[in-house]
């Protein structure tokens, strides 16, 4: 999974993804500070893995990995070259999700490009600029699917739904908004809209918002307010309580955390509201060699999940023995749970499910 990182310049971009990926990515107070993305892979966060390798031992310790994209600072113009327009906006097509930061909280010393704090405005300069790009990606779509037509009269209805999307896009609308039917949707994919990304919201905010409460912060109500038409996400986060709990030990970072009232950093929230927005779940294989989780679709059939290991498995799948994660640690392995009979052989049409517990039978 890849996230993009973006936001206007000065809005604690890179200070947000210096702290959850320790990656030490360039941070200061001036615009373009970022050209080139910075990248960081991080460990998806699970204490069911962390328990199977106290009870296995392993040999390799294999989580789950996110990659973070710091992207360049976005101004007015960018879909036409402006700043690092063009460089940015390919760097987030790349990406599987976007995690948009915007400011929401007050400092004299940290220059805002736009002069002044206003996360209405600020979201709306980014989609409009991302929205503007669309235009032009659906445009070239239409275009081509016209001269397409003359020698194959289906495509008519393809022809309707894009010039539809073209008409919301022109109404600043993004492509996200739009309602699609199943045949609608894939049509959509293949153009491989920026609109069409799912988003986060990340809401940066002070110490103090945190202290306080962060529901008093009326920027981060805007936030909300804006996503709620968007099916967005929202996170609220303060990027410098991030970068203060980087060198902290485990301990003193949930004194901390406590102590302003959250439960897990906001990394570790990060990752659970991308795998919400992107229908994410793992499953886990467990033995000596190697505890491992592996990141696939809800929904996703035993079969395919297999072939995430490796091809030949889903080729030549036969059956998979699953266990819970709770049984098999209640049970201490996968031997007393098929002695009390709570290992499932399962076929081609079983749909995995987060946290089960693995063993694939393969033949080729």
């Amino acid at each position: 999974m890849k996230l993009g990182i973006v936001g206007l310049p000065n809005v604690g971009k890179s200070t947000l993804f210096n702290a959850i990926t320790n990656a030490g990515a360039q941070s200061a107070n001036y615009p373009f500070c970022t050209i080139e993305p910075n990248i960081g892979v991080v460990s998806v966060p699970d204490k069911r893995l962390d328990k199977l390798a106290e009870m296995y031992q392993p040999d390799k310790f294999t989580p789950a990995t996110i990659e973070f994209v710091d992207i360049a600072g976005l101004v007015k113009g960018a879909s036409k070259g402006e700043g690092l327009g063009n460089k940015f906006l390919s760097n987030i097509r790349e990406c599987d999700a976007i995690v948009h930061v915007v400011r929401c909280f007050d400092n004299d010393d940290i220059i805002h490009v736009e002069g002044s704090v206003d996360p209405s405005r600020d979201i709306e300069t980014i989609d409009i600029e991302l929205i503007l790009s669309d235009v032009e990606m659906v445009t070239r779509k239409i275009d081509r699917l016209k001269k397409a037509i003359k020698g194959d009269k289906s495509l008519q209805p393809q022809i309707d739904f894009f010039e539809d999307v073209l008409a919301a896009l022109n109404q600043g609308k993004t492509a996200r908004t739009i309602e699609t039917t199943e045949e609608q949707e894939i049509w959509l994919k293949d153009v491989s809209l920026l609109t069409t990304k799912p988003i986060i919201y990340a809401a940066n905010m002070s110490e103090d918002d945190f202290t306080k409460g962060i529901s008093e912060n009326q920027r981060l109500k805007a936030v909300r307010e804006i996503a709620s038409k968007e099916h967005a996400a929202v996170l609220p986060i303060c990027a410098q309580i991030e970068m203060d709990i980087v060198d902290m030990d485990k301990e003193e970072k949930e004194m901390f955390l406590s102590d302003l009232g959250l439960e897990e950093s906001g990394l570790d929230r990060l990752i659970k509201e991308c795998y919400s927005l992107l229908g994410l779940i793992s499953y886990l294989t467990a033995g000596k060699p190697e505890v491992r989780a592996w990141t696939i679709k809800e929904g996703t059939k035993a079969p395919q999940a297999a072939g995430k290991i490796h091809t030949d498995f889903e080729r030549g799948f036969i059956r998979a023995e699953v266990v819970s994660f709770t049984d098999l640690v209640e049970n201490g392995g996968m031997t007393a749970c098929k002695e009390k009979g709570l290992v499932r052989s399962e076929g081609k049409d079983y749909v995995m499910k987060d946290g089960d517990v693995v063993l694939f039978r393969f033949n080729v």
